[in-house]
């Protein structure tokens, strides 16, 4: 049985605007600068944790003092 093409053009407008949303809403989520900011965040919390403050604090220094007791050698 044969649709009416009113009904047709609806399904296809609605089908056109369900799509034109997703890929509203993929490119949103796929975008890179989103992604480094969500990154760079992240990284800073880490930061902001003592534990994590006090143990680059602590490999840092023993590079430097590894450095500068291979130079003064």
């Amino acid at each position: 049985m044969a649709r009416d093409p009113d009904a047709i053009q609806r399904d296809i407008e609605k089908a056109r605007e369900s799509l034109a949303a997703s890929l509203d809403e993929l490119e949103t989520k796929a975008n890179p600068t989103r992604a480094v900011e969500a990154g760079k965040a992240g990284l800073q919390e880490k930061l902001e944790d003592p534990r994590v403050r006090y143990a680059l604090i602590g490999v840092g220094t023993l590079a430097a003092v590894l450095v500068l007791r291979k130079l003064l050698r």
